[in-house]
């Protein structure tokens, strides 16, 4: 069972958490409608390369990462979304696509964004597509140390012109 490792590693931290199991489910929102968790409480995991190396993004289910954003704050040139193929093989004990957010299990860095840690909670999967795990967002920080940044936005909130955007945080939206 996937969820075994993660587990041990919370029970052996003394973290109070709750597991759910849900109908299976794939993406993100899917998952999240399915356990009845808000989009912005979900955390998915999205592999990423930075320079070539493996990293997880960590963000609300409801947003998109920013690539633009990532590469500044990480003065690099070169930020991707990995392939499936280029990370498999790293999560051993997780089904393809369903890794929890503790890249400190796997040996790479986490980047957690900003609007996630506003949360008291976070729901995330747990290494199947069918079980999730909800903590505390102090834990999952505490435990996994994540660099916290400002590097997501919401799908029906990002505007395709930069002024649009201005325009809508001058005015507080």
């Amino acid at each position: 069972m996937p969820v075994k490792k993660l587990k041990a590693f919370l029970d052996e931290a003394n973290v109070r958490y709750v597991t759910f199991s849900h109908s299976r489910a794939f993406t993100s929102q899917e998952v999240a409608a399915s356990a009845h968790v808000l989009g912005r409480e979900f955390a998915k995991t999205v592999m990423i390369k930075i320079d070539g190396e493996m990293a997880m993004a960590v963000l609300p289910a409801s947003s998109h990462i920013d690539f633009d954003s990532l590469r500044e704050i990480l003065g690099t040139k070169n930020v991707t979304l990995a392939t499936e193929p280029e990370f498999m093989d790293r999560f051993p004990d997780c089904e393809l696509g369903a890794m929890p957010p503790f890249g400190n299990l796997y040996g790479m860095s986490v980047f957690v964004a900003d609007s996630l840690t506003q949360n008291k909670e976070i729901a995330f999967n747990s290494g199947s597509h069918t079980e999730l795990i909800r903590l505390s967002y102090a834990d999952y920080n505490r435990l996994v140390n994540p660099r916290i940044f400002k590097f997501s936005w919401k799908a029906y909130s990002f505007p395709s012109d930069p002024m649009d955007r201005w325009d809508e945080d001058f005015r507080g939206n």
